[in-house]
């Protein structure tokens, strides 16, 4: 399991001129490398902060971790997970990114951080395979507060483009991976 610190300090919550004790994460990658004991952990965690209201959804997701953030004690404070999903207006496998903070760390500044770390495992793993399975990540922005923040088309910090709405209405963006090339590109004239 690699792990190294993550960047500490809250640029949001410095512009509104709050002072919050910075957070202090470690992070590691888990990626294809989660353990029996990582599960319950992961599944305790998601359970006590209600992340994952059905437990067989829950159980699923955990073989989705990319990587997980840990607090000074020790504790869980922070998960990403990605699957790879074909939405029909792309065209294209990404992988569907999720990233869960607990609320007690929440507004540090973390999101960029672990949104590019899992970017970084996740293209590294794409990179050694015979053939990519994924030519990116796709988010969608369920927070408002990340929503208002990223209103340019293509967010240089987190290397995504906007992409347009989900169903749902949330922003969807789209950070592809160095040297992606397109896997169902359509002839010219042809319809899908």
């Amino acid at each position: 399991m690699v792990t190294t610190a993550a960047r500490t300090g809250s640029i949001a919550g410095r512009r509104a001129g709050r002072s919050r004790p910075k957070a202090v994460f470690d992070v590691s990658t888990v990626w294809k490398q989660v353990t029996p004991g990582l599960e319950a952990e992961l599944l305790e965690f998601w359970q006590r902060h209600h992340a994952i209201g059905d437990p067989a959804r829950a159980r699923q997701r955990v073989a989705q971790a990319v990587c997980v953030a840990r607090d000074e004690g020790g504790a869980l404070c922070a998960v990403s997970t990605a699957v790879v999903r074909v939405l029909p207006r792309i065209g294209e496998p990404l992988y569907y990114f999720r990233l869960f903070f607990a609320k007690s760390v929440r507004g540090q500044g973390q999101v960029v951080p672990m949104f590019n770390r899992a970017r970084a495992v996740l293209q590294d793993y794409n990179a050694s395979l015979p053939q990519p399975e994924s030519i990116g990540m796709l988010v969608e922005l369920e927070s408002r507060h990340l929503s208002a923040e990223h209103r340019r088309a293509h967010v240089d910090e987190g290397d995504s483009y906007f992409v347009g709405y989900s169903l749902r209405g949330l922003q969807l963006r789209v950070s592809y991976f160095r040297g992606a090339v397109l896997t169902n590109a359509p002839r010219m004239g042809q319809r899908r």
